[in-house]
């Protein structure tokens, strides 16, 4: 049996083991341990890759951003900023019409520049938005879509945990990434609130029956802005220090956790046992994120060793194909990919084996990453398993169904799509900020 025969058998072991429920980290170790053993006929090979893999996956600098950042996301939940940044932009943007969708896709663009974290946007605005938006007549298919679908930002918008994964296995600076999403993300969340007045103007329906909200005074709506001032304040610190080279963005991270720590202590909720809860989730997150770098990085060597990356990036470059289709193939792939599976977990199966290609074809690895991010980001209002879309009907159980959320969701995964194709034509709207640093 040929290396690239059985790199192949493992990768389809792998995907099987995944829809089966077994941990994507053991896995990736699994399939790559028993892979290297068919490969080279010898256990020892595949023993020594499990005693020197996890060591050079982690020993890495860059990767202490990743704790550092889910830290500073937790902290800051903690702190009560979610909630404040809605309250500010109901003061502010409550009374357009169509203003609460407008609020929550601003506000989740905000809360996605502290947290990195699309699921735990769409946990919180669940909470925080969807009342609001139910109590003044919107309806539950768009209240409800619309936290599911601007959940999205959280991925894109620095800092984002998916972003530091693809810098890891891409080998690209994670600095350089975050500012690179910049751009991208303050378009799509302008799509957002263009398609909701869209939606608000000319298909009126679509949002049920939105009651305004009574006229608040100026002062109401400066007092509001000030409450979500320290948090507007961290996040400029965060990217405005990492893009002037102030500090690298594992010192941010570091500076952001002190940052939202000192929010929380101000705000008045800081007690131990907070503490400790976020401290013990920080680490929970961290360790299953590490142990699926550690596979990937393990499976990638193996799948190195086989032979498989070399005559794929040979074959897609012999091809006489506009590499720019190339590329939409990958999209689709990866698109395809996020409604089965989580985000990370599509990372760590694709890029060892599409990153080459596209080196090859001599694209930026930086625009094909943000367009990645995009990209697995539609799976998470996409049918059969949308995370944002099930963590939406989590929240509200048995008051709306699934299909309904979806149905919902429709129209910002349009913006989505949308937003991919200004990116894939226009790389420069990805690579235009990083090109200053």
């Amino acid at each position: 049996m040929s290396a690239i025969l059985i790199a192949i058998l493992m990768l389809g072991l792998m995907i099987g083991l995944i829809f089966f429920g077994v941990h994507i980290g053991v896995t990736l170790l699994g399939t790559a341990i028993l892979g290297m053993w068919l490969i080279t006929g010898e256990f020892s090979a595949a023993g020594s890759l499990l005693t020197t893999g996890p060591f050079y996956a982690t020993f890495d600098y860059a990767l202490a951003v990743i704790p550092l950042f889910v830290l500073m996301g937790l902290l800051a939940n903690a702190s009560g900023a979610s909630s404040d940044l809605y309250q500010a932009g109901f003061a502010w943007f409550g009374r357009l019409r169509g203003g609460l969708g407008i609020v929550t896709a601003v506000a989740n663009a905000v809360f996605a520049a502290v947290t990195g974290v699309s699921i735990a946007s769409a946990a919180v605005f669940s909470k925080i938005a969807i009342p609001e938006m139910l109590r003044f007549g919107y309806s539950k298919r768009f209240s409800t879509g619309c936290v599911a679908g601007t959940s999205a930002l959280g991925m894109l918008i620095p800092p984002s945990i998916m972003l530091i994964v693809y810098g890891v296995l891409s080998n690209e600076s994670i600095g350089k990434l975050f500012i690179a999403g910049i751009v991208p993300g303050i378009i799509l969340t302008a799509w957002y609130s263009v398609a909701i007045l869209i939606m608000a103007y000319v298909f009126p329906r679509i949002l049920g029956d939105p009651i305004i909200p009574e006229r608040m005074s100026w002062r109401f709506r400066f007092r509001a802005l000030g409450k979500s001032a320290s948090i507007f304040s961290l996040v400029v610190v965060i990217l405005g220090g990492i893009y002037v080279g102030v500090f690298t963005p594992t010192e941010a991270g570091a500076v952001g956790c002190v940052g939202a720590l000192v929010i929380m202590i101000l705000k008045g909720r800081f007690n131990l046992k907070e503490l400790h809860a976020t401290l013990m989730e920080a680490g929970f997150t961290t360790a299953s994120v590490f142990l699926i770098i550690i596979g990937s990085q393990m499976f990638g060597r193996m799948l190195t060793v086989s032979g498989m990356i070399g005559e794929l990036s040979e074959l897609v470059t012999s091809m006489e194909i506009h590499p720019l289709l190339v590329i939409v193939g990958m999209l689709i792939i990866l698109m395809m990919l996020g409604a089965f599976l989580d985000v990370v977990s599509i990372l760590v199966i694709s890029m060892p084996i599409l990153l080459p290609v596209v080196e090859a074809l001599g694209f930026n690895l930086i625009w094909f990453g943000i367009l990645a991010t995009i990209t697995i980001e539609t799976g998470l209002v996409t049918p059969p398993f949308g995370m944002a879309v099930f963590v939406v009907k989590g929240s509200l159980g048995d008051a709306i169904t699934v299909e309904d959320i979806y149905i919902g969701a429709f129209p910002f995964l349009m913006m989505l799509l949308t937003t991919i194709l200004l990116v894939l034509l226009f790389p420069s709207l990805a690579t235009w900020l990083p090109g200053f640093m």
